[in-house]
């Protein structure tokens, strides 16, 4: 489980298609704190660290997640948000995230409003029916309060600080994005179909 706080990016390094695709992620996480088999979360992705070296991780991507995701159009170079896996006790400043992806959502516009970036993005039909006004969404990873929704389209606002601690300072039209719905709205929409 993550919280959608993102504490630090990292850059893709190295791909490898294998069997399954393989990144080398570059990270500023002590890497001597992380097992092998730990779970991080990259740019939403809950993915399993199968090697270590001193400023890297790396992670194999089955082609369930290619499918289901954005991370078919990583590249080296691509920096990428990233977040360890929650531990009892650590404070809970976003909402629960499972790092399981439900689909991509595409940037469709973006607005500077003051110092902050109002950005809309339009979700897969299946999924729009999860996404309310004031709700939480993860969108690669971050945690996010949705301002309004119209269809399947939802807008939300990036403050400056968030450009800055993510990758979403790099955000332009047309980006896809990793998309989570929150799992409260996912259980009461399906506690509904028995109403």
């Amino acid at each position: 489980m993550f919280t959608g706080i993102i504490t630090d990016i990292g850059t893709i390094r190295d791909l490898e298609q294998r069997g399954d695709l393989r990144a080398r992620i570059a990270t500023g996480y002590d890497t001597g704190s992380i097992d092998i088999g730990a779970s991080i979360a990259c740019d939403g992705v809950c993915l399993t660290v199968i090697a270590l070296g001193e400023d890297w991780f790396d992670v194999e991507i089955s082609a369930e997640t290619v499918s289901k995701t954005n991370l078919g159009g990583w590249d080296r170079g691509r920096r990428v948000n990233l977040e360890r896996a929650l531990k009892v006790g650590d404070e809970l400043g976003g909402h629960i995230v499972s790092g399981h992806v439900d689909g991509v959502a595409e940037i469709v516009a973006m607005r500077e409003e003051g110092d902050s970036t109002r950005v809309t993005l339009r979700a897969p039909e299946a999924l729009a029916r999860f996404i309310a006004p004031k709700g939480s969404v993860a969108l690669n990873g971050t945690s996010l309060t949705v301002n309004e929704v119209s269809g399947s389209d939802f807008g939300i606002n990036f403050i400056p600080h968030t450009k800055e601690a993510t990758t979403w300072g790099q955000a332009r039209v047309g980006d896809r994005v990793n998309i989570e719905i929150d799992t409260l709205a996912r259980y009461v929409a399906r506690l509904q179909e028995f109403s």
